[in-house]
């Protein structure tokens, strides 16, 4: 390829520019808006995933060396259902709402009307990407906008095979991808939207909605956080143990964004949930993890390289109870459990998005809440117990995007739960219908009609008409009533 021709396929601001202008002249024709084109896109993204699912395991093979099992049930199965609530509820979703009106503005009638943003722009992250890519274009689609996809750079195969088959799928008229890095992140958001969702960290969250304010852009921000796992010392241990392992490990290894970060549980019951952990573990990745085809890998090599500098921290590399086994050749680390870390320690700093997994150690069970408030607001907090007081204590003070009583992760599942964070694990939410509110403006629509013009709204202004007025807008047959005989 020459300079000249290598020049032409540079996606900068000029070509983001223009993109965005084909975007909105398509947006603007209608095309999107029926319920037909709709309903054709949503399957058309169905029968994508139906017909590449081998693409799709080998290409997270690629990145993550994800296990098929976890790619089917995790990307490719939720993915699915989400299409399919989608063509369920979709003609009921998109129905106005009809509304009660007041006496104020008798004789009227009103309802909410869901209409599309515009053009939208969904950033994307890698450790599920094609449902952390796919899962909100189905809500933009669904409800009638023009979108944009840029998916994560870090997972590359995934990247090139979404931008693939989108092309081949989709009306590419109305549905975009861009791959890229840095560069071409930058020159997506110089543009105008109608609103941006983003997935992934805090650090690049902050950028999105910096360069979103300078448009009035709203935005939706999936993010992460410390998600903590609280066991209390009356439950099924073997349970609450594979349970946790399910959703830490058996979640790509931990790089999740829902995955337990750490542990809370009392100085007496910590080695009995040491050794259940450790005993599960074994049993489910074997006596060398690094060889288990049951995990993913880390990521890439600044990944290991971050996770490796958490174990090394000086406050924690003695706290290590099981595992810490590392291979950098393969970006393989062992399932890590350590106990009585430090709170000011490294790993308690930040999100780990990795196989560690700290457990901190309280007197009581019930302390637990003030230390997780301590910190930011968790995207997920997971409590075991049978006490009934401490799960409605839990579920009342612990604030977080959601939560889960014995168990963990499953929320994600349930479409009529919305998903998101809470502070700084994020803003908005999706799924299900939640995912078509999140891309839809609800319009507010009052319809009058001539009759029933009272001069009462008109000047000339006088006593009579003040009293009557307050009366209007403080509702009430009675007060008006008064208002009109001058009783008030």
């Amino acid at each position: 390829m020459s300079s000249e021709d290598s020049k032409k396929v540079v996606f900068d601001a000029e070509e983001a520019s223009l993109l965005v202008k084909d975007l909105r002249e398509s947006f603007g024709s209608g095309r999107t808006r029926s319920y037909e084109w709709r309903v054709s896109q949503v399957k058309a993204l169905l029968k994508l995933l139906v017909d590449n699912e081998q693409k799709i395991i080998d290409a997270l093979s690629s990145d993550l060396a994800r296990p098929p099992f976890e790619t089917v049930v995790y990307e490719i199965g939720m993915f699915k259902n989400s299409c399919e609530v989608t063509l369920k509820g979709l003609k009921q979703w998109m129905k106005p709402e009809k509304v009660k009106t007041s006496i104020t503005t008798f004789p009227s009638s009103a309802e909410i009307v869901p209409e599309p943003l515009g053009v939208v722009l969904v950033i994307s992250a890698w450790n599920y990407p094609f449902l952390l890519s796919l899962d909100p274009v189905i809500g933009a689609i669904a409800a009638g906008n023009a979108v944009v996809l840029k998916p994560s750079e870090i997972a590359p195969a995934s990247s090139a095979l979404l931008a693939k088959l989108l092309g081949e799928y989709m009306d590419n008229s109305c549905i975009r991808v861009v791959e890229g890095a840095v560069d071409e992140t930058s020159a997506l958001l110089q543009q105008k939207w109608d609103k941006i969702f983003y997935t992934g960290n805090g650090r690049v969250g902050r950028i999105v909605m910096t360069a979103a304010a300078k448009h009035l852009t709203p935005v939706v921000l999936e993010l992460g956080g410390k998600s903590p796992v609280v066991v209390d010392s009356d439950v099924n241990l073997e349970v609450a143990a594979r349970r946790i392992i399910s959703g830490k490990w058996g979640c790509n290894n931990g790089q999740a964004c829902i995955s337990p970060d750490y542990v809370i549980t009392t100085k007496d019951f910590a080695p009995k949930l040491v050794d259940a952990l450790k005993t599960e573990l074994e049993k489910f990745y074997g006596k060398n993890p690094l060889e288990s085809e049951d995990l993913s890998r880390i990521v890439n090599s600044n990944h290991f390289g971050r996770l490796t500098k958490l174990l090394d921290d000086d406050k924690v590399s003695g706290k290590i109870v099981y595992g810490g086994e590392k291979d950098e050749s393969k970006l393989r680390i062992a399932p890590t459990l350590l106990l009585d870390v430090p709170r000011d320690s490294l790993i308690m700093s930040d999100e780990i998005f990795g196989p560690l997994l700290p457990i901190i150690t309280v007197n009581k069970v019930e302390e637990s809440i003030d230390l997780i408030n301590s910190g930011t607001k968790p995207l997920a907090a997971y409590l075991f117990t049978t006490n009934k007081k401490l799960t409605e204590q839990f579920v009342t003070n612990v604030s977080s995007g959601g939560l889960l009583v014995n168990d963990t992760v499953l929320h994600l599942v349930v479409h009529t739960l919305p998903f998101g964070g809470v502070g700084e694990s994020g803003m908005g939410g999706y799924h299900g219908k939640f995912s078509f509110d999140a891309f839809s403006h609800k319009k507010a629509v009052l319809y009058r009609s001539f009759i029933g013009d009272g001069a009462i709204r008109y000047p000339p202004y006088t006593d009579t008409k003040l009293r009557v007025m307050r009366a209007l807008v403080g509702g009430g047959i009675l007060n008006i009533i008064r208002a009109l005989f001058g009783w008030s």
